[in-house]
């Protein structure tokens, strides 16, 4: 049995089809191209011994104590091997850890005061780009609303296909 039989009619649109694979394509790049702005900020700035992994891990973490498991259930980090990085990150001093009371096998993390300091760097270059998009006309405040709102959307939508395929 071939494989467009199983397509609904919005699949057979192959206009709908280029522009899906191209929007995926632009998501993988720009979150790459995020990684070496972040890389670029942080040769600029001097801070040599951290990832741009690991920077966004810290911003996104920002003022909370969380477990490995709620950074990725509250979507703060997206990597396999956050393990690894939070070990390092530990070591390097950017973070604190200690074992949850109640579950010994949990580990709990937060930022140190040297943590913080990457995580204002980030927050700074964020601030900056935000401003720059809109005083250069790039995207105003519409706009990026309703990129949120779609990507929030097809968020919702690979979602609910991992929970409901399998």
């Amino acid at each position: 049995m071939s494989m467009h039989k199983h397509m609904g009619p919005i699949a057979h649109d192959q206009g709908f089809m280029a522009g899906y694979l191209d929007a995926l394509s632009l998501v993988e790049r720009l979150h790459r191209l995020l990684l070496d702005v972040i890389k670029d900020e942080f040769e600029r700035v001097g801070v040599l011994d951290i990832n741009a992994v690991q920077a966004l891990l810290l911003f996104n973490i920002g003022d909370h104590e969380v477990t490995a498991g709620e950074l990725k259930s509250r979507g703060y980090y997206q990597g396999s091997n956050v393990s690894y990085n939070l070990k390092k990150l530990v070591e390097m001093e950017y973070m604190h850890h200690q074992r949850c009371e109640i579950d010994r096998r949990s580990v709990r993390v937060r930022l140190t005061a040297k943590g913080r300091e990457i995580r204002d760097v980030v927050t700074d270059l964020f601030g900056r780009h935000a401003e720059g998009l809109q005083s250069n006309g790039v995207l105003g405040a519409d706009g990026i609303d309703q990129i949120a709102a779609s990507l929030r959307r097809v968020e919702r939508y690979w979602t609910d296909q991992i929970r409901y395929i399998y």
